[in-house]
Order: C-alpha cells, then structure tokens, then sequence
C-alpha cells in the first residue's frame, strides 16, 4: 500500500501519478461510496472523477490526514448533490430509505435556524457516535453516511437482516433521547 504522505507530496508536485496512486489506493472505497447513493455506476464514476479533480485543485495548498477521510467527503458531498439533482422529481435510490430512517431523529432543515444550530447539532450528533459501541457506531456510520444497504451490513456483521433493522431502529431510538436531552427540537 502507497503512505498517504507520499500520495499527498505528489500532488505538491503537481504530478499525475497521485492521481493514479489515489485511485489505485481508494478508488474503490470512492465508488462504493458514490454507488451507494447514487444506483447508478455511471453517475458514481463520474462523481468519482470529479472529486479526484477537487482534491487536485484543493492539494496544495491543503494537506488532508486522513486523506482517505477527506476524499471520502468530497465523494460523498458530490454524490449527494447528483443525487438531489437525479430524484428532484422522483425517489429512485436505495438511499432514499436510508434517509427516511434518519428523518425521523433528526431536526428539519426549517428547525436548524443557521450555521450555528448546525454545528451544536453536529456536535451533539459526534458525541453521541463517540458514546456508541464500536460495532454500533460502525453500523450507524455504514448506513447513514455511505448508504450501505441492510442487506451489506447483515453480511458484513454476520447478523440477520431484522437484526440489523432492530439494532438501527435501537440506535436511532438513542439518537433522539440524546437530541431531545440536549434540546433539538424534532
């Protein structure tokens, strides 16, 4: 595996190959985010290219650590954006169902008055994923920020379907004592 330094020294080179060596490092990662959101392996690559072209013009002057972190933001912000643009008329992806779960927890968009509301309630949403268990908190951040599928995360956890939905709806659950504990409104 390619150290994320030297990936990162050869965009400050302005040399090709960092591209190449994100690809072959994280490429993989990048689609499968994309893909998740999207459905559609054609908008998930060009979402994929279009973020190694942001990290091209953001490195320099920024040097990202993690970088696997920071480009997964980029495909995941670019992935959404797609996504809005694709379903303004319809609901086509399986992230819609992955949204309608977290809906429900979370304060609309009209509740959250400015950018400050925004960042308490990131803040409170952060130390509740830190609060969680390992394994919760990964199957949390698997469904609601990549899009992964009950179907993946039963796989990956070795564990039914039903129990993953029984251990999302459980953490959700949490998620809105703790909001409500802090004073979100829903």
């Amino acid at each position: 595996m390619t150290d994320d330094s030297r990936i990162i020294e050869l965009f400050f080179e302005r040399s090709e190959q960092a591209i190449k060596m994100l690809d072959e490092k994280y490429g993989r990662s990048c689609r499968r985010t994309a893909r998740n959101i999207l459905s559609s392996e054609e908008d998930a690559e060009e979402c994929v290219s279009d973020a190694y072209l942001a990290v091209w013009n953001r490195i320099p002057p920024e040097k990202p650590r993690p970088l696997l972190t920071y480009l997964l933001k980029i495909v995941r912000n670019l992935s959404l954006k797609r996504y809005r643009s694709n379903t303004a008329l319809k609901r086509s992806s399986g992230y819609d169902a992955a949204l309608d779960e977290l809906a429900e927890c979370l304060p609309s968009a009209e509740n959250v008055a400015d950018e400050v509301e925004a960042k308490q309630l990131a803040d409170i949403v952060n130390r509740f994923l830190k609060d969680l268990g390992r394994e919760e908190r990964v199957m949390f951040v698997r469904r609601y920020w990549f899009g992964d599928s009950i179907d993946t995360l039963a796989g990956l956890f070795g564990i039914s379907r039903r129990a993953v939905s029984s251990r999302l709806y459980r953490t959700r659950e949490k998620l809105k004592t703790q909001l409500a504990k802090e004073g979100e409104a829903l």
